[in-house]
């Protein structure tokens, strides 16, 4: 069935997770390279690839193949349940077996066999198996430049969508083969041992003019109806958290990219930092954001923030903690009992020189009111929630024992939590316990020159690849790449 509205300059695969690494498809007219060894399933991947085109988007592909009869194929793709026949019958699909010299030589001829084919069923998509054999044409040695090099010209010609199989040796590792300046992408297939007793099947786009692709290497399976990729950092999807849900921008748009739109209202986050990375501007930015938007936010002041700094902070993103605390939607937890301005005293909670036992008791029945009051009142809140100094001042099983209840206890009102941590210092242990307790985790680190930021979990179930944190001049200071 055709499917309509799809852009005129993109072309859909239609091979499930493909697109997705592919950035949603590729320009027409881009001729790519298929390669991989032997049994990595390049013929199926380009049969599918022509079979999705007729059967999703309405065009038309040839299948042209120099070493297999087009009866092999029809047997072969018969066990995905593909009636390869049928879509001939209904001009869809032209499989055809050539020797490469003849192809070429139609190719080259006005009005020969290769156009008439194009003609008679609308040609869009084409595969050719394999390239690799016009190394060899003639039974002379050559790289085959000029031939490729034609090829690639006519599929440009008549604006064609092509796949070049190729089969991939230990002779590419030493140089780099002509046809992958010429044409416009390159998908490797590969089959490598995994886990000793068992192999995995993996598929990398290294090159790709035109779309904006996912890099790395992703996995993919034979299934009953054809081959499914599986791309990396991908895991089980929290519906309730992911569907119909308010997602509060960190005020970076580029993180709100990886988040799908921010931070889902009602969740509780987890930023994993270590002592190198400058997380101040991250931080800063999705506080003042909050504070701009008019909802209530929670501070637990560490021994390196204090009021006097946040408002600093927050000054540099536009917003303003003063105005903020004149309207009573700021408060704050202190362990270190630092002298504030008189407009932030009745805000402050002190909780410096209490048992754990008091600790909780003071912090329920100072902000307990408050949070009544205002959900009434329809206001959202938001938590900053420093677990080093939690875990300085109170100790490790003082979290084990009350975290994943009050993150709970948040969740239920509807509170947003951002909670910061450093896993490597407080341990293997304590560090899988936060992140089963939280919704997601987002980690930044320095390795090197840089420093990074990964979503390693999300309440949609899905990961991200890293990106570096970049500076920049404006609001705000940061971005990811």
């Amino acid at each position: 069935m055709q499917e309509t509205g799809l852009s005129q300059d993109i072309v859909y695969t239609g091979v499930p997770g493909l697109d997705e690494l592919l950035g949603g498809g590729v320009p027409r007219g881009t001729t790519i390279i298929l390669e991989g060894n032997p049994g990595t399933g390049k013929t199926t991947l380009g049969i599918q690839f022509l079979l999705e085109g007729a059967r999703q988007y309405g065009e038309s592909g040839i299948y042209i193949t120099f070493e297999e009869l087009p009866e092999q194929i029809y047997r072969d793709m018969s066990g995905f349940g593909w009636d390869l026949r049928e879509l001939e019958r209904q001009n869809k699909l032209r499989i055809i077996c050539l020797e490469p010299d003849v192809l070429l030589d139609q190719m080259m001829r006005t009005d020969g066999l290769f156009e008439q084919l194009i003609r008679e069923i609308d040609c869009k998509r084409v595969v050719i198996d394999s390239i690799s054999l016009f190394r060899t044409l003639g039974g002379i040695q050559t790289d085959g430049r000029e031939q490729i090099y034609s090829i690639r010209n006519i599929m440009r010609k008549f604006n064609l969508t092509a796949f070049f199989l190729r089969e991939y040796g230990e002779w590419e590792g030493r140089s780099t083969p002509f046809e992958n300046y010429v044409c416009d992408g390159i998908i490797r297939l590969s089959l490598r041992e995994h886990l000793e007793k068992y192999r995995k099947r993996t598929i990398e786009i290294l090159k790709m003019r035109g779309t904006c692709i996912v890099e790395g290497e992703h996995h993919y399976r034979f299934m009953k109806d054809g081959i499914c990729i599986l791309p990396a950092l991908s895991m089980v999807e929290d519906k309730i958290l992911s569907d119909g849900v308010d997602r509060l921008s960190t005020g970076i748009e580029s993180l709100d990219e990886l988040l799908l739109g921010g931070l889902p209202q009602g969740s509780a986050f987890m930023l994993d930092s270590n002592s190198k990375a400058n997380y101040k501007y991250l931080m800063t930015s999705i506080y003042a954001e909050r504070i701009k938007q008019g909802d209530c936010v929670l501070f637990m002041l560490s021994g390196l923030s204090s009021v006097e700094t946040l408002e600093q902070s927050l000054q540099l993103f536009g917003a303003s903690l003063r105005e903020a605390a004149l309207e009573e939607r700021v408060f704050f937890i202190d362990h270190y009992h630092r002298k504030v301005a008189p407009e932030y005293e009745n805000l402050i909670v002190y909780v410096d020189r209490l048992s754990n036992e008091e600790y909780q008791k003071k912090v329920y029945e100072a902000i307990n009111p408050h949070f009544r009051e205002t959900i009434v009142q329809g206001k959202r809140w938001f938590i900053h929630y420093d677990l080093n100094t939690i875990i300085s001042e109170r100790g490790r099983e003082f979290v084990k024992r009350h975290f994943a209840d009050e993150m709970a206890r948040c969740r239920a009102a509807g509170i947003t939590v951002l909670c910061q941590s450093n896993f490597t210092e407080i341990g293997l242990e304590t560090a899988s316990f936060l992140e089963r307790a939280s919704n997601g985790v987002i980690r930044t680190w320095v390795d090197g020159s840089y420093q990074y930021l990964q979503i390693t979990k999300s309440p949609g179930g899905r990961m991200s690849a890293p990106h570096i944190v970049d500076n920049i001049r404006d609001r705000p200071y940061v971005r990811l790449i």
